[in-house]
């Protein structure tokens, strides 16, 4: 939580003595507009995630099962974990250094050098730095979410889309299918004789193409609906 606060004053910071722009610029106003953003890419990102380990369990002919032991203390502290972390990587990564990037590189460059960092970052994060093949996967499936993500703020001058899709896929992920740091969850992978793990190239294939769904579906929906309903921040996207 330290983080966060420390995060915001320093993009307040930036913003303020640089381009002279107030904290706003991050698209949390008009608060409505906004919340609903939030929610529905909050929804997408939640049906998304569940359609892709779904399919995941049809594929390896596993099963999930209820966590018997489940409580209402692991579901908060799995969901302040994962709060937390989103708001952190959305701050740093589609906050204010994307919009001085914008700023002073333009839109398309300030979007790539954005989604660089936080490919790059994700080396670190997930543990895989030093081994070059699965460092490049890692990069290519979050660079492209990274590239969604900062075109959702450069369309609507919003990060809304970027938290909500985000904290909806990873909230889903982890919370539901414990598929992350938080030990097991809602519900539990049960695997039996017929049980056939994804391996090799199959397995790369099913962890790009679930990587790169959400995304799509997320850029198209900001294309074809988003952008046309919002007006974009100019001051945010202006080179």
């Amino acid at each position: 939580m330290l983080g966060m606060i420390v995060l915001v004053l320093l993009s307040w910071l930036l913003l303020r003595f640089t381009i002279k722009q107030p904290l706003s610029v991050l698209g949390y106003r008009p608060a409505g507009p906004r919340l609903q953003q939030f929610a529905i890419a909050l929804l997408l990102g939640i049906l998304v995630s569940s359609a892709v380990h779904w399919t995941e369990s049809l594929v390896t002919m596993s099963n999930w099962k209820l966590n018997p032991e489940y409580s209402w203390a692991d579901f908060l502290i799995a969901s302040w974990w994962n709060f937390k972390s989103v708001w952190f990587e959305e701050l740093l990564f589609r906050g204010a250094l994307l919009v001085l990037m914008i700023h002073g590189l333009g839109v398309r460059w300030g979007i790539v050098l954005s989604s660089m960092a936080f490919g790059m970052y994700h080396w670190f994060t997930d543990g895989v730095f030093g081994n070059i093949p699965i460092m490049l996967i890692v990069f290519i499936t979050t660079f492209i979410m990274g590239l969604v993500w900062a075109y959702a703020y450069a369309k609507t001058g919003s990060m809304a889309l970027a938290a909500g899709s985000h904290l909806g896929w990873n909230g889903a992920s982890s919370i539901l299918f414990s598929d992350g740091p938080n030990g097991e969850q809602l519900f539990v992978q049960v695997t039996g004789i017929s049980y056939m793990p994804l391996a090799g190239i199959p397995s790369l294939i099913f962890f790009v193409a679930s990587n790169a769904a959400l995304p799509l579906i997320l850029f198209f929906w900001i294309k074809y609906n988003i952008a046309m309903q919002s007006k974009p921040n100019e001051q945010a996207v202006s080179p």
